[in-house]
């Protein structure tokens, strides 16, 4: 965490005192020892490796009525007032046998929200075919770091760390903090950039996803103070134009999220299994080693490494049906995750931090299966 030496808000130009939740996100004491304050928040190079749950606007998960499955073979299809009973097997059952119910009947998912116009049932599953198009086009893969003299996969990690607490400071939704992290890798992917303008165009990113997914975007002059004001006002417009020219004002992309809400949905998963994907997929933002991996496959896999926490069955018909990945397609891509996951856990602490208030449910304290 990048903690400001100052003790008291600063005064901005119209006069106002500054927001003090933002102390603490300043680089100015990153690097005390330099005497150096609005330093840059990254290290220098050394030798690149060439290898939400509740968001200030309404989501389309925050609000869900969400079923937890029943084991219950004898009771197929009975329903409760208007919610099915879900028939799968055991969650206790052997490993042996834990792919044996994926063949069983689905469940539609959109049938209870038909009557909703929000939800555009009948258009969903459409949208989503498009998302799995898309997603290809869309998605970077670890190789652009080969192309960067000046910073590696490490700086992009301590970025996008920072960039985590920045995204909580703010109160922006999920979907803001995934677009911030495809708009850096997809500029880094075709513009070269040097050690001190990593930073700028992580915030200007953020600056970018905000005006497009958010109702009030931060202000210029609260991201000039978050970076304790090594870059002015002038210069984030100015990497703003440059970001959309290289980009092609490109903006749109189907985000490992937007794939979350519709897998939870077919999860139909509690609150807590919605904290504990959340925070899994919230961890793979930092890694560059998982771009190797498409957004849907992410979300997939945050989905079944959080049912599997909690004791229910790793996977199921109707998640077959709406995730289109077996679970024997996941099951290395969630070994991968978690292996990213411990191999980050002591030096990029935000996503823990985060989520061990009791506001996400403290799931980061939990211990995730990593049995399979």
């Amino acid at each position: 965490m990048f903690r400001s030496s100052n003790n008291a808000p600063t005064q901005g130009a119209s006069g106002n005192t500054r927001r003090g939740a933002f102390r603490d996100l300043t680089n100015a004491n990153h690097n005390a020892e330099s005497g150096k304050p609005g330093q840059n928040i990254l290290p220098e190079k050394r030798g690149a490796r060439h290898d939400v749950y509740i968001p200030t606007r309404q989501s389309s998960y925050q609000h869900q009525q969400f079923v937890i499955e029943q084991r219950n073979p004898a009771n197929a299809n009975a329903r409760q007032g208007n919610r099915m009973v879900r028939t799968v097997t055991d969650p206790a059952q052997s490993s042996s046998n834990a792919s044996s119910y994926q063949f069983g009947p689905a469940d539609n998912i959109d049938e209870r929200d038909a009557e909703d116009p929000l939800c555009v049932t009948d258009y969903v599953q459409d949208m989503y075919q498009h998302f799995r198009g898309k997603e290809v086009t869309t998605s970077v893969r670890p190789l652009y770091m080969e192309n960067q003299p000046h910073i590696n996969e490490r700086m992009r990690s301590i970025l996008v760390d920072w960039l985590v607490e920045v995204h909580l400071k703010f109160k922006l939704v999920p979907e803001t903090l995934y677009l911030t992290t495809n708009l850096i890798d997809r500029y880094l992917e075709r513009q070269e950039v040097s050690r001190p303008k990593l930073q700028l165009v992580g915030v200007t990113s953020l600056l970018i996803a905000s005006k497009y997914e958010e109702i009030y975007p931060p202000e210029l002059r609260d991201l000039v103070y978050i970076c304790d004001r090594a870059y002015t006002r002038s210069e984030i417009i100015s990497m703003e134009e440059k970001i959309l020219k290289s980009l092609e004002y490109n903006i749109t992309i189907p985000s490992a999220h937007a794939f979350l809400v519709r897998f939870l949905k077919a999860a139909h998963a509690d609150k807590r299994i919605v904290q504990l994907s959340c925070y899994i997929l919230d961890g793979t933002l930092q890694s560059y080693n998982l771009l190797h991996y498409l957004p849907s496959q992410l979300a997939a896999a945050a989905v079944y490494i959080a049912r599997r926490t909690v004791g229910r069955n790793s996977w199921s018909p109707t998640l077959l049906k709406y995730a289109n990945y077996r679970e024997e397609e996941i099951t290395p891509i969630a070994r991968a995750v978690l292996a990213e996951k411990s191999s980050t856990a002591t030096e990029l602490r935000a996503v823990n931090k985060k989520y061990t208030s009791s506001r996400y449910g403290g799931v980061a304290n939990m211990t995730l299966n990593c049995d399979f």
